[in-house]
C-alpha cells in the first residue's frame, strides 16, 4: 500500500489497527524530510494519547529520547553521543571483526547448510549491543525474551506494560550495580550522569531500552535481509567481492533498498497548522512518515525499485531525518560492513540453500526480516 500511496496519494488519511481516530501518512521523500525536521511536529505531545498505532501497546516509553522535543531531546542525545563517537565505534569495529571471523570459521567447520541469521548475524549483533551497554552475556536470553514480547503485534497493552516494568527494573538494577562498579560501557556512563543530576532513572531506562531493542532486533533483521538481497543478486555481489572497497556504498544502497519495518513507527503531533504536499495538517492531528516509501521515490532515486550497489546521489532516509535521526546509525553501518565483508570473504561460494520464495519472513512484529536464512557454500 505505501508504494501505491507514494505515487497516487503521497499525503494520505489512514486508520491503523490500534488507537483512536485517523492519522496522516506521508510517503514522498521531500515531504518526509519536511515533517521530520519541522519543530512544529512534536513527539512529546504523543504521551498519554491513544494514537493510531500498529501495536496495541506503545513501544517507546514516556520520557525517553524518542518521545521528547528540544530542549529535553537535545539534553538526552548529548548523554549518549560519546557512546557513538569515533573512538568507541573504532574499538567496537575491531571487536566485532574478531567475533565475525570466529563465527564465520565456526560455520566453515560445522559445514553447510546453516541458518546464517540465527548462527551468525543474530549472535554478533547481540554481542555488540551487550558490550556497548554493559549487559552481561548471561542476561542476554532474558533480554531477548523481553525484546520479542515488546515488538510483537500480538502483545496486549497489559502484557506490554508488564514487560516494560520487568525490563525497567532490570536496567535500574544494572545501573545501580554499575554506579558501584563502573566499566567502559553506556550504563556506567548513564549511572554517573544520574548521580550528577543529569538524567533521571526513567530517562536512563528509556535510553537503555531503546538502544537494546534496536541493537538486538533492528540490526539483526536489517543485516540478515542484506544477506538475502545479496544472495538473490549474484552478479552485483560478485562485483562487490571483486571490489570490497565498495562495501560502504553498497551498505548504504542496501539500507535504501530494504523495507525495514512491518508498518509505521511513532507519529508526531502537529502543534500548528502545517502545509505538506498540498495538504493542510491541522494542529492536534497525528502524522506518520514512512521512510521505506520515501527511499523508493522516483523523483529522487532513478529506477528506485532496482538494486544498484554502486548507486550515488541523494542520501537515503533509512535512519530517519532531523532531530530524531537514529543515534546508532554509524554503529549499525559498522556492524553491517563487518558482518557482510567477513561473510563474503570467508565463504566465497555462499548461496541460499532453498529457493528465494521459500524464505519465511517475520510477520506480526515491528521489524521485518527473515525468520531463518538457510545458506550453503
Amino acid at each position: 500500500m505505501p508504494h501505491r500511496l507514494l505515487h497516487e496519494e503521497p499525503v494520505a488519511r489512514i486508520r491503523l489497527p490500534y488507537g483512536e481516530g485517523h492519522a496522516w501518512l506521508v510517503t514522498r521523500y521531500e515531504d518526509v524530510k519536511q515533517i521530520s525536521s519541522d519543530l512544529r511536529m512534536s513527539r512529546a505531545r504523543t504521551v498519554g494519547r491513544p494514537l493510531p498505532s500498529t501495536t496495541p501497546h506503545t513501544l517507546a516509553p514516556a520520557g525517553g529520547v524518542g518521545r521528547a522535543d528540544p530542549p529535553e531531546h537535545t539534553r538526552l542525545r548529548k548523554l549518549i553521543a560519546p557512546t557513538f563517537g569515533r573512538r568507541r565505534i573504532a574499538a567496537l569495529r575491531g571487536h566485532t571483526a574478531r567475533r565475525a571471523e570466529r563465527a564465520a570459521r565456526d560455520l566453515l567447520e560445522t559445514g553447510p547448510p546453516a541458518d546464517v541469521a540465527e548462527r551468525y548475524v543474530g549472535p554478533l549483533s547481540a554481542a555488540v549491543v551487550a558490550e556497548l551497554l554493559g549487559v552481561p552475556a548471561a542476561d542476554l536470553d532474558r533480554v531477548q525474551e523481553w525484546r520479542a514480547g515488546l515488538l510483537s503485534h500480538d502483545t496486549t497493552a497489559d502484557a506490554g506494560e508488564a514487560v516494560k516494568k520487568e525490563i525497567a527494573g532490570y536496567f535500574a538494577d544494572l545501573a545501580r550495580h554499575r554506579a558501584e562498579h563502573p566499566a567502559d560501557d553506556l550504563i556506567s556512563e548513564l549511572a554517573a550522569a544520574r548521580a550528577a543530576g543529569g538524567v533521571s532513572t526513567p530517562e536512563l531506562v528509556a535510553l537503555a531500552v531503546m538502544l537494546t531493542l534496536n541493537g538486538l532486533d533492528a540490526v539483526r533483521n536489517i543485516v540478515a535481509t542484506m544477506v538475502y538481497v545479496l544472495l538473490t543478486h549474484p552478479e552485483q555481489t560478485a562485483k562487490l567481492r571483486a571490489e570490497p572497497t565498495g562495501l560502504p556504498r553498497a551498505v548504504d544502497e542496501l539500507l535504501r533498498y530494504i523495507p525495514q519495518r512491518n508498518g509505521v513507527g511513532m507519529p508526531r503531533i502537529a502543534t500548528a497548522d502545517v502545509e505538506v504536499g498540498g495538504i493542510t495538517v491541522r494542529a492536534g492531528e497525528a502524522v506518520h512518515v514512512f521512510y521505506p516509501a520515501a527511499n523508493r521515490d522516483p523523483a529522487v532515486f532513478p529506477d528506485p525499485d532496482r538494486l544498484d550497489l554502486t548507486r550515488e546521489g541523494a542520501p537515503h532516509l533509512a535512519f530517519g531525518h532531523g532531530a530524531h535521526y537514529c543515534a546508532g546509525a554509524q554503529l549499525a553501518r559498522m556492524e553491517a560492513e563487518v558482518m557482510l565483508g567477513t561473510l563474503l570473504a570467508t565463504l566465497p561460494r555462499l548461496a541460499l540453500a532453498v529457493p528465494p520464495e521459500r524464505i519465511a519472513w517475520r510477520t506480526g512484529t515491528v521489524n521485518r526480516g527473515p525468520r531463518t536464512l538457510p545458506v550453503t557454500w
